[in-house]
């Protein structure tokens, strides 16, 4: 039986507008003088860490403390301004699943398991009302790599529930072939949704262990089981 459900973000639960990415760009081009600065840059199941260290390095700028810390200051001012203004949304099946989840007799522990880094990830939810679901998780403060914030998750997780779960009894959902693949450096059963860049079709050839259209298509009760 699952005891812990890890949701990733962007893709997953909501659609910003796409106001992470133009948050990025804006930074690069104010803070650093780089015009289209994420131009090159994919986004979708990265860390924001590894992303702002390729932006770094493709424009030769010192990858020290003190720039990532400019760059995420000026990058959650901007994200929080840009949410109020597009239209973004909360994804289909969302709402539906988490009130499924919490009806289950039961229970399992929801969190998070993103490459935003925390606070990024607090105003995006709190913006769409669901910061509040999730009583743990592991971001992009704690690890550049998604596997690694993936364990981290896990132990975080195995702490508040207080034992060591078992990868069969911890589920990722996730947009991406990267979700998957984190799911897999744990152990975990995991479901591919494509709500994100990824279609149905692409998601399937990473084999995880459910891949759906939406979270409308997912059956609680079997994939907690």
């Amino acid at each position: 039986m699952v005891r812990l459900v890890l949701f990733d973000i962007d893709g997953t639960l909501i659609l910003s507008g796409g106001a992470g990415e133009k948050a990025f760009a804006q930074v690069c081009e104010t803070e650093f003088g780089i015009p289209n600065g994420t131009a090159n840059l994919n986004f979708a199941g990265r860390t924001d860490t590894s992303i702002i260290r390729e932006f770094f390095n493709q424009f030769q700028i010192a990858p020290s403390p003190a720039n990532f810390q400019r760059f995420l200051d000026h990058y959650v001012f901007r994200l929080d301004h840009l949410l109020g203004q597009l239209r973004g949304t909360v994804l289909p099946g969302v709402h539906a699943m988490l009130r499924n989840l919490e009806a289950l007799p039961e229970q399992p522990l929801l969190g998070l398991l993103t490459g935003n880094i925390r606070l990024g990830a607090q105003i995006k939810l709190t913006h769409y009302h669901l910061w509040t679901c999730f009583r743990t998780g592991a971001f992009a403060d704690d690890h550049e790599d998604r596997n690694q914030i993936a364990a981290v998750a896990r132990d975080r997780g195995n702490q508040l529930l207080g034992r060591d779960l078992d990868g069969s009894e911890i589920l990722v959902i996730g947009d991406t072939p990267r979700d998957v693949e984190c799911a897999n450096a744990i152990g975990a059963r995991s479901i591919a949704v494509a709500t994100g860049k990824f279609s149905r079709e692409e998601l399937l050839r990473e084999k995880a262990n459910w891949t759906v259209e939406t979270l409308m298509d997912v059956s609680v009760r079997e994939v907690c089981a």
